[in-house]
């Protein structure tokens, strides 16, 4: 009913930068909270930022002043500005949306994208 569909992960130097996409499709009449999380190897997956459709933001500590976060509610599509990338950033990373409600007005389970691989390394 509802897809989340990734893109613009690769691999990039250190100190590059990378541009996320996260677009939602399927019958929803809005969405919540879009966020961004990451899994690293051998690591567990942890929330990198989060907006709401009010333009409320968090951010992971690790990333604060290298990452932007946006949203266009009308496409219910997520963003990550990804800068000055270091080679801790790499992970999968993931799109997650929750508080969706469909155009009958129910809500749904929460979704997640397939993950898009972002590697920095020299």
């Amino acid at each position: 009913q509802v897809q989340l569909v990734e893109s613009g992960g690769g691999l990039v130097q250190p100190g590059g930068s990378l541009r996320l996409s996260c677009a939602a499709s399927g019958s929803i009449f809005s969405i919540r909270v879009m966020g961004w999380y990451r899994q690293a190897p051998g690591k567990e997956r942890e929330l990198v930022a989060a907006i709401t459709s009010g333009g409320s933001i968090n951010y992971q500590d690790s990333v604060k002043g290298r990452f932007t976060i946006s949203r266009d509610n009308a496409k219910n599509t997520v963003y990550l500005q990804m800068n000055s990338l270091k080679p801790e950033d790499t992970a999968v990373y993931y799109c997650n949306a929750a508080g969706i409600r469909v155009a009958s007005l129910l809500y749904v389970p929460d979704y997640w994208g397939q993950g898009t691989q972002v590697t920095v390394s020299t």
